[in-house]
């Protein structure tokens, strides 16, 4: 096991760093977050051309087959920058659902298009769907609520608690409602479905059996993002601490703040530690993956939170007003947080997983 990044591995997050901080800068992420989508499909579009959607897809199916230490690499670079883009939901939650419960038709038919960027796709889980038998195979009728950028997804991988399903976004009887949420750089949408018609073949080959494991590898996945998010969190901090003065001297030098920083820096270091581990063993699908994602996910989650209410506190009366970025990322730090479960439920999973 090795906690760092080879060559390759180092030189695409330098990479992805230089290309966000040119294109997703703050100032990019304010005005995509207004939009109706969301996000601004010409960066979307030079993400694609990037090949970070097709990072963890399988050459056969027009990917590049890397692994998920890549993933981990782009998505803490992903963090850093805020992105606002369908890239967490077509990649970390559609492509691994394919991935780990489709059949080989069913990944030789979305997989290609989610990996070019032109096929966006989401997971919708936790709702009261039913689905029943009908003439053309299968019918979809039921809610689930909160799903990431279900109101523009082409495809959407959808569970009823037995099967999953792939329903087309626009496919007659879906109806998708954009949620007033706290974090707007990230859209979630009530799906609501009238006798959704879906063909037996849109019936994902492992069920959701497999959804565990689709889970526990978003988990990984946005915590990866945490730790970009927090360690943005810290730097912010940081330099306002030192072009900040109050009596006479940058408050960089006051002791209590030099306290708050330098926990800050054991929060990012770390969950980047749990990160990468929970990483690693995604990519070689070692049988501690099921201990690392729920580790990842409620450490992460929480360092990323305290890191980001720490540089609001350090940021003072500025930290909370909508010119400042603080704000954004402990909106995103505090709807991460409760995305698919609290750090409390991913505690009592990892202690339900070691048998205690």
């Amino acid at each position: 096991m090795n906690f760092a990044f080879t060559e390759q591995q180092g030189e695409l997050a330098r990479n992805a760093r230089r290309f966000l901080q040119k294109h997703s800068a703050t100032e990019a992420v304010r005005r995509a977050m207004e939009t109706e989508r969301g996000y601004d499909p010409a960066l979307w579009q030079d993400i694609a051309e990037l090949g970070w959607p097709a990072v963890i897809i399988d050459e056969a199916y027009d990917g590049i087959g890397l692994g998920y230490v890549e993933l981990v690499a782009l998505m803490e670079e992903m963090g850093r920058a805020l992105v606002c883009a369908p890239f967490f939901s077509s990649v970390c939650l559609a492509a691994n659902a394919l991935l780990l419960a489709g059949d080989e038709a069913q990944k030789r038919c979305w997989l290609p298009g989610i990996a070019a960027g032109t096929t966006t796709g989401t997971l919708a889980v936790a709702g009261d769907i039913a689905a029943t038998r009908s003439a053309e195979g299968y019918s979809l009728s039921g809610s689930v609520t909160g799903v990431i950028d279900g109101h523009s997804a082409d495809v959407i991988v959808v569970s009823d608690g037995v099967e999953l399903y792939v329903v087309p976004g626009d496919a007659p009887g879906v109806q998708r409602d954009v949620l007033p949420t706290m974090d707007q750089t990230r859209r979630r949408a009530r799906l609501v479905f009238d006798a959704v018609a879906v063909a037996e073949d849109h019936k994902l080959a492992a069920g959701s059996g497999a959804l565990p494991r689709i889970l526990d590898r978003a988990c990984i996945a946005l915590a990866a993002e945490q730790v970009g998010g927090a360690e943005r969190c810290l730097d912010m901090a940081v330099d306002y601490a030192k072009t900040r003065t109050q009596f006479g001297r940058p408050i960089g030098s006051f002791q209590a703040i030099k306290h708050k920083c330098a926990d800050m820096l054991v929060q990012v270091e770390s969950a980047r530690s749990a990160a990468y581990w929970a990483g690693w063993c995604a990519a070689t699908d070692d049988a501690e993956l099921a201990l690392a994602a729920p580790l990842a996910k409620a450490t992460c989650s929480a360092a990323y939170f305290h890191c980001a209410a720490e540089a609001i506190q350090i940021h003072g009366g500025v930290g909370f007003t909508w010119e400042c970025d603080a704000q954004l990322f402990f909106k995103r730090a505090r709807a991460s947080e409760q995305l698919f479960g609290a750090p409390a439920a991913h505690r009592d999973a990892l202690a339900t997983r070691l048998g205690w």
